[in-house]
């Protein structure tokens, strides 16, 4: 069962447009997941759209609507000879990693392509959102893998796409959707492995042994 979910600001902001792109994808990602919060979702969509859609408003809109669409009639019904129109062919479902296969939700789908580096069992893929400081990446750990013991320097939300792992705060299961800050310090270790969606806004601090040496390329890796 998930245990974690976006607050309800992040549901309401969501809803309203107003997360940026990295957040977008978790909260849609998680809501395919959640039939709870898809619910709330839903409600906080109605809401963002009766405050949009209200009749002053509503009727500058549709008659704008309606003189582009007219235009736009008129054009494909006067050209003789339009250019053809490609479709996209639909983005694919599922990608491999290290050997296994995920499916991705519908959010992430069209980032299928994504190029993948590897230390140990830990392969990551950075999404190219290009905001600023903000990464937001694919992050995959092999069966019986592990994250070196860390904490945070900035914030950093993890949402569980396929597979288990745990730490040593509670276990977690597909669609949990966890917050963490530099309060937090954990060891994720997973037994079957696990495909997770991520994003931060700053390095990850390692704390024990030698995988304190990679605190120097933190802002490389994470």
């Amino acid at each position: 069962m998930i245990k974690y979910h976006p607050s309800e600001a992040l549901l309401e902001s969501h809803a309203a447009g107003e997360l940026p792109a990295s957040m977008s994808i978790a909260v849609a990602a998680h809501c395919e997941l959640c039939s709870c919060c898809a619910e709330k979702l839903a409600q906080y969509e109605a809401k963002a759209a009766d405050a949009a859609f209200n009749d002053d408003i509503f009727t500058e809109q549709q008659s704008a609507h309606e003189d582009i669409f007219s235009d736009m009639m008129a054009s494909i019904v006067n050209g003789e000879n339009a250019p053809l129109t490609k479709v996209s062919a639909s983005p694919v479902s599922e990608i491999e990693v290290a050997g296994e296969r995920y499916k991705l939700p519908t959010a992430l789908r069209r980032y299928h392509h994504l190029g993948w580096s590897s230390i140990g069992s830990i392969s990551r893929a950075r999404l190219p959102l290009n905001e600023g400081d903000t990464r937001a990446s694919l992050l995959h750990i092999g069966m019986n893998g592990s994250v070196p013991s860390h904490t945070h320097k900035g914030m950093e939300v993890t949402l569980l796409l396929s597979g288990h792992f745990e730490d040593e705060h509670d276990k977690y299961v597909p669609g949990d959707f966890i917050i963490l800050d530099s309060t937090n310090h954990h060891t994720p270790q997973t037994h079957d492995g696990c495909l997770c969606y991520t994003v931060a806004d700053a390095p990850l601090h390692f704390t024990k042994g030698v995988s304190q040496l990679l605190n120097t390329v933190g802002h490389v890796i994470y």
